[in-house]
């Protein structure tokens, strides 16, 4: 029960009697404290006020604070603040109001919130909505800031030590004016040098290749001036070998071994098929290998029967090389798809790629391994506009694949029995195509177009019998065209190197990767070095279309059994190499970028995907080291404050984890690589210097 007071009436002297003084005291307790821990924890106001007075006593030169710099700032700020809210927006009409608000839209998502939206307005009206020239006056004028808060704080400084020292007014005048003079930043221009001018991305290498590959593209002058981090192929391969291998792996002749193995056989070459989604890619190269006799009519006709169950007849085709249910049910090319044949010349091992924007990185890990490619087109009205234009997968695959060293081009016109074998309509896609492929590189002799139906089979393995395809078509068939492929130059006598773009658990001991033999010479009880942490491993069996071989050379697609290595060592993406040369493992590489058509510049400390062969890593534009100009070579702008559309520029990255690459100089196979953003290709480079790890 709660017990209730009548307050108005109580006699507080009963209530605390035998206490003289209650206001101030606490209530006596039972427990006791010691006189230390009293001294520690309870609280003496006389105590207090002695530290206070010897605090004060001890330091009487306490100086206050300089009012004149919060003021200052403060005023901006309220300044910054007016601007912002009593700005009022230009009268515009809907096409420049629409361009002004995406450019300040571009411009905030690279300097945010700091500046104010009447600047950022008369900015992009002064120089007419360009992004560029936006955002380097603004970061300029920022950087022009900074510098003169700075060199204020110097003079302040300057001042305050001349004073100290008790020097007169002119005394100080005559610092201060020393000090601006010495504090000035030099103005510095960059002229190119006279004499030989070295173009785009030729590289004349120091070093001349015993093999060499045939490719038009040459490598940048070296602007890093930090030799302490150089790393060069000669001290890679300098490296202390500890790994024994056997007397007949060191000792071995690949040329010669490649003449007597290869002589009487057929001339291997990997051909990538490429294109926008729905183009026909993987209906026309089953109708293909069916015409050609590489398929049964029985497993064409179970493919015709499922097919049409799912009501997807004219997808039976595609089955041949679309293997998995999902693509079956979904019908779209999903993962690389692998078929070997022969033609009257060559053994072609055809490399099926997906098409959907959402595929591109399976798409890049199969152009990393193709030697030509065919570049299909549908012909039908709106689709082949749709393909082309900003967005589409047609333009993307062409620019992908010639930056990853693809020089041989079929561009194949399918469906045009859809617009009932039209001249005008192929010459009309073969003008634009032309011009685009032309601009990304592709020399005209080295392109061939072919019109076709992939559904009706025309003009695909044997010549066109339809008579409104006769009347003006007089070239070749697509089976003919890529027998007359010509075959590149194989690094077979460079040291050995294969990219892994499969890892699978074999029948017998060990396990099994597939992948493509970049350069070199492998042979059965080789032993190999396995990626970035060169693990050494033992080389049991060598395949290639499920047919063991002795030896494998470059540019074969091969499977190999490895033992003596965990499994779980290796990943998709990784290398194994020759023990005797092993590869550069880094995090750190400079490289030389020719910038895509992109949204946002790309700036400082910009993150990207490095996809490089098979594999995708997470990596970082860590400098932007100098800005050159794409036709002439030279250098326009050193350390540039970001890359805009279309720029050529030497930059560094950095990756999270030690990866194994390699110069471009050295290997151009292992040199070229690709960097997506949000899942779009901002740029291709080439690695020009590695750093140590």
């Amino acid at each position: 029960m709660s017990r209730h007071r009548i307050v108005r009436t109580m006699d507080y002297n009963d209530e605390y009697d035998g206490y003289d003084d209650v206001y101030g005291h606490s209530v006596d307790d039972d427990s006791c404290i010691s006189p230390t821990d009293a001294q520690q924890w309870l609280y003496d106001r006389a105590r207090g006020q002695q530290s206070m007075s010897s605090f004060i006593r001890n330091n009487n030169d306490i100086a206050e604070e300089e009012v004149g710099e919060v003021e200052e700032e403060e005023k901006a700020y309220e300044k910054l603040r007016r601007d912002s809210e009593n700005f009022q927006m230009p009268v515009l009409n809907e096409i420049e109001q629409a361009r002004l608000t995406s450019c300040m839209d571009e411009v905030r998502s690279v300097v945010g919130d700091t500046i104010s939206e009447r600047r950022l307005v008369e900015t992009c009206l002064k120089f007419g909505y360009d992004i560029n020239k936006v955002l380097d006056e603004i970061l300029n004028d920022e950087c022009d800031r900074k510098a003169k808060r700075l060199q204020t704080e110097d003079l302040t400084n300057t001042t305050v030590a001349v004073n100290n020292k008790g020097i007169g007014p002119t005394k100080i005048v005559k610092s201060i004016t020393t000090a601006v003079t010495t504090t000035t930043t030099p103005i510095v221009k960059v002229t190119a040098a006279p004499g030989e001018v070295k173009r785009g991305f030729e590289i004349n290498s120091p070093n001349l290749q015993s093999s060499p590959v045939v490719s038009g593209r040459n490598t940048p002058i070296d602007i890093s001036s930090d030799d302490s981090f150089r790393k060069t192929a000669d001290t890679a391969n300098a490296v202390v070998n500890l790994f024994k291998v056997s007397k007949e792996q060191s000792q071995r002749d690949a040329k010669q071994l490649y003449n007597k193995e290869r002589a009487d056989q057929k001339h291997h070459l990997n051909l990538i098929v490429i294109g926008h989604v729905d183009a026909g890619k993987s209906t026309l190269m089953g109708h293909l290998l069916y015409d050609t006799g590489n398929v049964s009519q029985r497993v064409m006709h179970k493919y015709e029967q499922e097919s049409k169950k799912m009501g997807k007849q004219s997808f039976m085709y595609a089955w041949v090389l679309d293997e998995t249910g999902e693509e079956r049910a979904r019908g779209i090319t999903m993962d690389v798809g692998n078929f070997r044949f022969e033609t009257e010349t060559k053994s072609i091992a055809l490399i099926d790629a997906p098409g959907h924007k959402d595929f591109i990185p399976n798409m890049i890990s199969g152009a990393t391994q193709a030697d030509t490619a065919l570049l299909v087109i549908d012909a039908t009205r709106g689709e082949f506009e749709s393909g082309f234009e900003l967005g589409g997968q047609t333009r993307e695959h062409a620019l992908l694949v010639r930056s990853l060293g693809i020089q041989q081009l079929g561009v194949i016109i399918n469906k045009l029995d859809t617009v009932s074998w039209s001249k005008e309509r192929f010459d009309e896609i073969v003008q634009k195509l032309r011009t685009f492929l032309k601009q990304a590189g592709y020399r005209e002799t080295d392109v061939t177009y072919i019109p076709c139906s992939g559904l009706t089979g025309e003009n695909l393995a044997g010549p066109a019998s339809d008579p409104s395809l006769t009347s003006w078509y007089k070239g070749p068939h697509v089976l003919a065209v890529i027998d007359n492929f010509k075959i590149p130059e194989r690094s077979i006598d460079r040291p050995f190197r294969m990219s892994v773009s499969d890892i699978f658990k074999g029948t017998g001991a060990g396990f099994c990767i597939s992948g493509r033999v970049e350069t070199g010479v492998l042979g059965v009880n080789d032993k190999v070095l396995m990626g970035a942490s060169r693990e050494q491993a033992h080389v049991k069996s060598l395949l290639i279309d499920e047919s063991p071989q002795n030896t494998v050379f470059a540019g074969d697609q091969v499977s190999v059994t490895l033992s003596g290595i965990d499994m779980n060592t290796i990943t998709v993406g990784s290398f194994i190499y020759d023990p005797q040369h092993p590869m550069p493992v880094t995090t750190r590489f400079q490289a030389r970028i020719l910038v895509f058509n992109i949204k946002v510049p790309i700036t400082k400390g910009h993150p990207v995907l490095l996809h490089h062969q098979s594999l995708i890593e997470p990596a970082v534009i860590s400098k932007l080291i100098a800005q050159i100009n794409k036709s002439t070579g030279e250098m326009t702008k050193i350390k540039p404050r970001c890359l805009g559309n279309h720029s050529c520029a030497v930059v560094e990255l950095k990756i999270s984890r030690p990866i194994c690459i390699e110069n471009y100089v050295d290997f151009k196979e292992l040199g070229r690589f690709m960097l997506r953003v949000a899942g779009v290709t901002v740029a291709a480079g080439m690695v020009t210097l590695i750093y140590d790890k």
